[in-house]
């Protein structure tokens, strides 16, 4: 019987495959398990909509990741922080607060685990990071931290 994957089974088939499998396969574990459907021509074409439908999702996700990274490459950032004596900072500036100046001053939406600070960043200065905003697509960023 030709089945449709819905989800990965191990050692059967992983989720989106067509595979013939053995009739009492299918009948007793896959479909009532919800595990897998029929490859009938209408499941078929539903299934070559959603693999179109997710291909052009991935399309548009790293077309505006390839649009960030050009706006903001090679650009530097302004983090205000407040300081002590001998100018060492209140703890540290964290990759959260590169993400929300970021937003401020550029608009862009980043998160902050996709930041990556070189060092940690505990007085004022230039520092340097990167932000892996898709897969291959990377911009470098200059993080500076001034008195505020």
């Amino acid at each position: 019987m030709k089945v449709i994957f819905i989800k990965d089974v191990k050692g059967s088939g992983a989720k989106g495959e067509v595979k013939n499998v053995a009739d009492g396969y299918a009948r007793n574990m896959l479909l009532p398990k919800g595990l897998a459907v029929e490859a009938t021509p209408a499941n078929l074409n539903k299934l070559e909509g959603q693999q179109s439908s997710e291909k052009h999702r991935i399309e548009t996700e790293k077309k505006t990741a390839q649009e960030y990274a050009e706006k903001i490459n090679d650009k530097k950032v302004v983090v205000k922080a407040k300081a002590g004596s001998n100018d060492r900072l209140f703890g540290s500036v964290t990759a959260s607060q590169v993400a929300d100046a970021i937003n401020e001053q550029f608009d862009i939406k980043v998160d902050k685990k996709k930041i990556s600070l070189n060092t940690d960043i505990k007085n004022f200065g230039t520092y340097s990071a990167v932000i892996k905003f898709y897969t291959g697509i990377s911009a470098k960023i200059d993080v500076e931290v001034i008195q505020g």
